[in-house]
């Protein structure tokens, strides 16, 4: 990625804090950083970054609560930072709307290798197609990274659109968890299913498809989920 991105940190470890921002910026990262919960949120607020990156455990304000309120006002790119290892926090930060998740302790390289993917999604440069999908009441612009059901634009995170994208591109195919986290995330690397499940939950709630007895995507019990149009 020969351009160069900015990347909002909040972080109160100074020591990684000083690591990660040395090593983005080396590679096209300009980073700003802020060690506390509520200057981080209104910094995200101010300014647009094209990637936030946000630590869960912070003074101020924790990072779970900046997640859910910058995600209801604004649709930058966050990649949740944690120390925590329990499946259920990071499950809590997706459903807070997080586009992804990275464990600590981590290596530099591999926050940059999340950082790319998830700009090539959000700037449309994640796959070959282009054209516009229509399968059943939904249309898919990728070059516009825009989604519309029964006539309503979908406000949808960079990764629910390419889950999306995934599912309408193999209409009526059933698809494993790991097929969908390989081909809407480019690297299974360190995924679980369960985010899948949640990003798949959050989809059917933007598509009005009932949960219950979902008509959309489906799930095949045991095997993995399958869009209907």
């Amino acid at each position: 990625m020969s351009e160069t991105s900015t990347a909002l940190l909040v972080e109160d470890d100074l020591r990684l804090a000083q690591l990660v921002t040395e090593y983005l910026g080396l590679n096209g990262v300009v980073v700003t950083h802020v060690a506390d919960g509520r200057q981080g949120l209104e910094e995200a607020l101010r300014f647009r970054y094209d990637v936030v990156l946000l630590d869960l455990m912070l003074p101020g304000r924790d990072g779970l609560s900046i997640c859910r309120e910058l995600r209801a006002r604004s649709d930058v790119p966050i990649l949740m930072l944690t120390a925590r290892g329990e499946e259920t926090d990071r499950v809590i930060g997706l459903e807070m709307g997080a586009d992804d998740y990275l464990s600590k302790p981590f290596s530099p390289r591999e926050l940059l290798a999340r950082i790319r993917a998830l700009l090539r999604r959000v700037r449309g440069q994640a796959g070959p197609a282009t054209a516009v999908l229509r399968v059943g009441e939904l249309t898919l612009d990728p070059a516009a990274r825009r989604a519309v059901h029964r006539g309503v634009e979908l406000d949808l995170t960079g990764y629910e659109f390419d889950l999306l994208r995934v599912l309408a591109e193999r209409a009526g195919r059933i698809l494993s968890r790991e097929q969908l986290m390989e081909l809407a995330r480019g690297a299974a690397d360190e995924a679980f299913d369960r985010s899948i499940d949640v990003h798949v939950s959050r989809l059917r709630q933007k598509l009005g498809d009932d949960a219950r007895a979902p008509r959309l995507i489906k799930t095949i019990r045991g095997v993995g989920y399958l869009y209907a149009g």
